[in-house]
């Protein structure tokens, strides 16, 4: 695979165990914090195996700001499907105007220089 597109696989990877780890636990209320304290830990160590590869492949193709940007939106990707498809939150228009904001500054890192 690519080193252009390695890491996005990899953030998209890692990014679904991070987002399982900080807020899969809210489902099991009953359990002792530190429970779900040390469960969490261990899933994020598997976000971490993904990660930190996705970031020493993907800096050779990409400078940190860009590798930054692209891991946001891909957290916000997960975590939006995630909070609707297992919390069953709702996904309102505001959430939609928040993240197309947040796109919006994703496209001037990668635009470049404006002038």
């Amino acid at each position: 695979m690519s080193p252009q597109i390695l890491p996005i696989v990899f953030l998209l990877v890692s990014n679904v165990f991070m987002t399982v780890a900080w807020y899969g636990h809210l489902k099991f209320e009953n359990k002792p914090l530190y429970v779900v304290i040390l469960i969490s830990w261990l899933i994020a160590f598997v976000e971490y195996c993904f990660a930190v590869p996705a970031n020493r492949i993907g800096h050779s193709v990409y400078n940190a700001a860009e590798l930054k940007t692209m891991q946001e939106v891909i957290t916000l990707v997960v975590f939006s499907i995630f909070s609707v498809v297992y919390l069953g939150e709702q996904f309102t228009i505001n959430h939609v105007a928040g993240f197309a904001f947040i796109c919006l500054g994703a496209f001037f890192i990668f635009k470049g220089p404006i002038g």
